[in-house]
């Protein structure tokens, strides 16, 4: 089945990153579509992300500065990094305030590729 395999992207993603606690894929409304995260009631971080992540793009088409690479919240207990995966999902990544982040920034990007051929096929089906 498709979630088991983003759900198997997602822990990777999680095993590979030094401080990543989480993560979620979700429609681009809010919707989960695979979590691997513990800690966290994977609906409201999905909806909030969407919501995040939809404001930094209309920010990021108001300011003209390209498009958004990814949204970040950080915490006084870590963060929370939020990336578009195309046009209709998104992946949340929560990590302690020791989070890599060189290595998140070029890891999340293979996850984001990967998970997003997966959501094709599904779209294909």
């Amino acid at each position: 089945m498709v979630q088991d395999e983003i759900v198997r992207e997602l822990a990777g993603l999680r095993e590979r990153v030094m401080g990543v606690t989480g993560t979620v894929v979700a429609a681009s409304d809010g919707l989960v579509v695979a979590s691997d995260s513990p800690q966290v009631r994977d609906q409201a971080l999905a909806a909030l992300a969407a919501a995040g992540l939809g404001l930094g793009k209309r920010t990021a088409g108001e300011v003209a500065l390209g498009p958004l690479a990814e949204v970040e919240f950080r915490c006084q207990g870590g963060h929370v990094v939020v990336y578009a995966v195309g046009a209709e999902a998104l992946l949340a990544v929560m990590g302690d305030e020791g989070m890599d982040g060189p290595t998140l920034a070029k890891e999340s990007s293979r996850t984001i590729e990967r998970v997003g051929a997966l959501l094709e096929v599904t779209e294909a089906v």
